[in-house]
């Protein structure tokens, strides 16, 4: 039995100013590297994917299901932010595709922006600043509070919301949070039952909650009048949770006295892009265009985390924290051949596999099978070589997804 030649380098293609480290270690791993700058969409986009076997994206570029149908070759996906919400995990993982991202990497730099304009909105830092700048000296301590002994309410207590929760707790802030699963509190945070409760008992409000359907519209008209009269709000999380319509009227009206968002429901695909907002033009407002991860140390720790899953996925398999496939750690190969399926998760796929291993005198010298909703994932060291009938048997089983071999 003949070996097949070991195949030319993967391609990976970095979309939309991925930080330059994640370019440099893939070099260096052998992997043959394409940077574009921007957000390509359309036509353009699924051009450069042809032939590409790892993609980096941030936030912008929304991979649908035609893409992933399409990318024949692309075998992961790196999302190199937090969220995932423009990939299509389920057509991904339908197309034997497997996506990775880095939840923790920019948990403080978001935490510190939040804490940071917290103390901006309650000392009206902002707007003394634009009149500065309109050449007004408006020396006051009108309206000018420390945040020292208030009450910051934190809805969403994962990793960001709970670290902010520390660094407030630092600052001598009173915190308590809320969230829709059992958490356990970090330091002296206290937990409430309700969201009711949170918003009648806090002196400042921010939302770390995912982007789930359920979060759309979270604080709009009727959660603002629960909320204390001279509240702050801060949103760092999604777009989509915050009615700024609604914000804006209740600013205007005196009931909200500042707020700080960093994401907003339309955002532009593009830096320097024109945008607008009903907030514009407002007191007390501090906007910001979603840089919340944006600083140089957390595009440096994404860009090593989401990298190395990457490489990792490509050179031996282990999908370790991948969020749309079964998740298998697993060692590097060492005087093995490995055979990687992935497959529509039906039974008897495993038994199949080894059934035609077997027909082809092939011995299994380790095995791992794990799956996760409709996908399985079939993991296989031989010894031996193989030869490209026994592959093309492998391929045709009908719920074959894709079959991918290392040496």
């Amino acid at each position: 039995m003949a070996i097949a030649r070991r195949p030319a380098p993967l391609t990976a293609l970095l979309l939309e100013g991925i930080h330059p480290d994640a370019g440099r270690t893939l070099r260096a791993a052998g992997f043959h590297v394409r940077t574009v700058e921007g957000t390509p969409t359309g036509p353009r986009l699924k051009e450069l994917l042809r032939g590409a076997a790892l993609l980096g994206v941030r936030s912008r570029t929304l991979m649908t299901r035609r893409l992933a149908a399409d990318a024949g070759s692309l075998l992961a996906v790196g999302s190199f932010c937090v969220g995932t919400g423009n990939v299509d995990l389920d057509a991904c993982a339908d197309s034997g595709i497997a996506v990775f991202n880095a939840p923790y990497s920019n948990t403080r730099s978001v935490a510190e922006l939040v804490i940071g304009e917290l103390i901006m909105l309650r000392r009206g830092a902002f707007e003394k600043c634009r009149r500065m700048h309109a050449g007004w000296w408006d020396k006051s301590s009108a309206g000018a509070r420390e945040i020292r002994g208030k009450r910051l309410g934190i809805i969403g207590y994962g990793n960001i919301g709970s670290q902010v929760g520390i660094l407030a707790e630092a600052l001598g802030m009173e915190v308590h949070y809320y969230d829709v699963r059992e958490k356990l509190s970090v330091g002296n945070a206290r937990r409430c039952r309700s969201m009711g409760e949170l918003l009648r008992k806090a002196d400042a409000v921010t939302l770390h909650v995912d982007d789930a359907p359920r979060n759309a519209g979270l604080i709009g008209d009727r959660e603002f009048r629960i909320m204390k009269p001279g509240i702050l709000l801060v949103n760092a999380s999604r777009g989509r949770t915050v009615d700024l319509e609604a914000l804006a009227r209740h600013l205007r009206g005196g009931r909200v006295a500042g707020a700080g968002i960093d994401v907003f429901p339309k955002e532009p695909a593009a830096s320097r892009a024109r945008f607008r907002s009903s907030l514009a033009g407002l007191p007390n407002v501090i906007m910001t265009p979603h840089i919340g991860g944006s600083t140089l140390e957390a595009q440096r720790d994404i860009a090593a985390c989401v990298t190395e899953k990457l490489r990792a996925y490509a050179r031996s398999g282990d999908t370790t924290t991948s969020v749309n496939f079964p998740q298998v750690q697993l060692p590097v190969i060492k005087n093995f051949h490995r055979i990687l399926h992935v497959h529509r998760d039906v039974p008897g796929v495993l038994s199949q596999i080894n059934s035609l291993l077997a027909q082809g005198g092939i011995n299994i010298a380790g095995q791992y099978l794990k799956t996760r909703d409709r996908i399985g994932y079939a993991i296989t060291d031989i010894a031996r070589q193989y030869d490209r009938k026994t592959l093309e048997a492998l391929r045709a089983i009908p719920e074959t997804v894709r079959l991918r071999v290392l040496y």
